[in-house]
C-alpha cells in the first residue's frame, strides 16, 4: 500500500512538474514591443498595462479560442526569434509582411494598410522628394520596416529600441530625419509640436500577426478572427476607437 501510494505521489509531482514547464494550454501568449502607439503602448489606471489596436485584436483571437491572452512585452528585435523558440504563440506588434520575414514564420491575411512617412524638427525645409533624403542621417526603430528600408537611401542610420529613442534623437537634433510607420509618427506628432511630417513617394505596406510555421492550426483560427470581426463591424469600431 505505502509502495502504491508512494508511486502514486511521485506520478502527481512528476504531472505538476511537467504542468509547469512551457505555456498552458488555456494561455494564447503574444508577443509585442509596446513602444508603438496607437497599435501597442503602455498606459491604463496602473500604468504598465499594456494597450492597443493589436491589443485588441489579439484579445478577441484568444476569447475566439476559448483561451486567456497573456501579453509578453520586448524587443521588437527579438519577436521572431521568441515566436520560433516556443516562448510566445504569435506576434501583434505592427509588423509589416515582407518576404524576408516570410522565409521564417507565417503571416496572417492583412490587416492594417500602413506607409512610411519622414519626421524632422519643423525649421528643416530641406525635403520634399524621395531623392533629397539620400545620405541623410537616419533615426529608426531596430528591426522595423524603417530600419530595413533605411539602407535604401543612406549608409548614415541610427536604430533604436524604441520609437521614442528615436524621436529623442530627433529632437536633440543628432539625426536629420525619423524614418516612421505613419500611425504611430502621427501619434508621436501630436505630442512633440515642434516637430512636422512628411510625406512621400513610399510603398504601401500591409501589417500581419506572425505565427510559427509549425502552427497552421492557429494561423487559421487567427484569419477566421479577423474575418468575422471585419463583417460584422467590430474591426471597424476598433480602428475608430484607436486611430484617429
Amino acid at each position: 500500500m505505502k509502495k502504491a501510494m508512494l508511486l502514486g505521489g511521485l506520478t502527481l509531482t512528476a504531472t505538476l512538474l511537467l504542468a509547469g514547464c512551457g505555456k498552458s494550454d488555456d494561455v494564447l501568449v503574444v508577443g509585442t514591443n509596446a513602444a508603438f502607439p496607437p497599435f501597442e503602448y503602455v498606459g491604463g489606471q496602473s500604468g504598465d498595462e499594456i494597450k492597443g489596436f493589436d491589443i485588441d485584436l489579439a484579445k478577441q483571437i484568444a476569447k475566439d479560442a476559448g483561451k486567456t491572452l497573456k501579453v509578453e512585452n520586448m524587443k521588437f528585435d527579438s519577436l521572431i526569434v521568441a515566436l520560433n523558440s516556443g516562448k510566445i504563440d504569435f506576434i501583434a506588434s505592427g509588423m509589416t509582411i515582407t518576404a524576408e520575414r516570410q522565409a521564417n514564420v507565417n503571416f496572417s491575411e492583412p490587416y492594417y494598410e500602413a506607409t512610411q512617412v519622414v519626421l524632422v524638427n519643423k525649421d528643416n525645409n530641406s525635403i520634399h522628394t524621395l531623392e533629397d533624403i539620400k545620405g541623410k542621417h537616419f533615426a529608426v526603430q531596430l528591426g522595423t520596416t524603417a530600419d530595413i528600408m533605411s539602407k535604401k537611401y543612406t549608409q548614415n542610420i541610427t536604430a533604436f529600441n524604441t520609437g521614442f529613442e528615436a524621436i529623442m534623437e530627433l529632437k536633440n537634433s543628432k539625426v536629420d530625419l525619423v524614418l516612421f510607420d505613419s500611425e504611430p509618427a502621427t501619434n508621436y506628432l501630436a505630442k512633440n509640436p515642434e516637430l512636422k511630417m512628411i510625406k512621400l513617394d513610399f510603398p504601401a505596406e500591409f501589417y500581419g500577426f506572425a505565427v510559427s510555421k509549425e502552427q497552421p492550426e492557429l494561423l487559421a483560427s487567427i484569419n477566421k478572427t479577423l474575418a468575422n470581426m471585419k463583417a460584422n463591424g467590430q474591426y471597424q469600431t476598433l480602428v475608430s476607437a484607436h486611430i484617429k
